[in-house]
């Protein structure tokens, strides 16, 4: 198993590239194809980050819906057909930001 920092890590840089990503306010992901796919991409790199971790720090912030992350990617790479793009952009404004909010507090415990 790689050390947990390494996931941690990596969920945060993919939330920092979703961000760049919509910086605009949501008008390329509503209307840009590229911005939709980079941001599904990042979440998926995201949610299989989340499966990596483990449970001592997941069960350390049980605010964060870690399941359901980690079964996001499912969704993902399975039915991507399926997705609703404003059930996406709500991810990405309401979850992302306690999510980050923690995993960078969890860098900081994990570096001691």
């Amino acid at each position: 198993m790689k050390d947990p920092l390494v996931h941690l890590n990596h969920i945060i840089e993919c939330v920092h590239s979703i961000q760049t990503y919509i910086r605009d306010e949501g008008a390329s992901f509503q209307n840009d194809r590229k911005t939709q796919k980079a941001v599904l991409r990042e979440l998926q790199e995201l949610s299989q980050s989340v499966r990596s971790l483990p449970s001592r720090l997941t069960d350390s912030n049980p605010q964060i819906p870690w399941r359901a992350i980690a079964g996001f990617r499912n969704i993902l790479v399975h039915d991507y057909l399926g997705l609703n793009m404003a059930s996406v952009w709500s991810i990405v404004q309401k979850d992302l930001p306690p999510l980050l909010l923690a995993v960078s507090e969890m860098v900081r415990i994990e570096k001691g």
